[in-house]
């Protein structure tokens, strides 16, 4: 099954790529290794529900969250490879958390972007991680993803 049956399959139809919100490209192909930018929960245009985890949304919701910024760095790569297919392997992801003072689940809250990557891609999903609790995060976004894939260059 390619990644594109497997997205239909899931229900997924891939929104246009966001575009970047400062002077930075949304991506950058080095040999076989596309290093996709931090990539926000947008939806529609919009960041879905800031706020902090653990304040403002609970886990669940930050897993959506994270849901939806995974979605969108597929979009960002398959605007960079024009096919999802072409991706070999997903090295790692790293996840940051607005987080409330004493919330310590960001593991949990990122396991929502590293579950659809292995929904997706299956064992070539499965990645190294890093899931980071931040203060913080541009336009007041609850998660901010990066996301390093192998590719294949033919």
């Amino acid at each position: 099954m390619t990644v594109a049956e497997r997205l239909q399959q899931l229900g997924i139809v891939l929104p246009a790529a966001p575009r970047p919100v400062g002077s930075y490209v949304p991506a950058c192909q080095a040999g076989d290794l596309i290093f996709v930018s931090g990539v926000l929960p947008f939806q529609e245009g919009k960041i879905l529900q800031p706020g902090k985890v653990g304040r403002d949304l609970s886990v669940e919701e930050g897993k959506a969250h994270a849901r939806i910024a995974a979605i969108n760095a597929l979009a960002i790569l398959l605007q960079e490879l024009g096919d999802l297919s072409r991706v070999t392997r997903v090295v790692r992801l790293t996840g940051h958390v607005a987080s409330a003072e004493g919330f310590g689940d960001q593991p949990g809250v990122i396991n929502g972007a590293s579950d659809f990557l292995v929904e997706v891609f299956g064992e070539k999903g499965r990645h190294a991680r890093l899931a980071l609790g931040a203060f913080e995060l541009p336009l007041h976004a609850s998660i901010e993803l990066e996301l390093i894939v192998q590719v294949s260059t033919s």
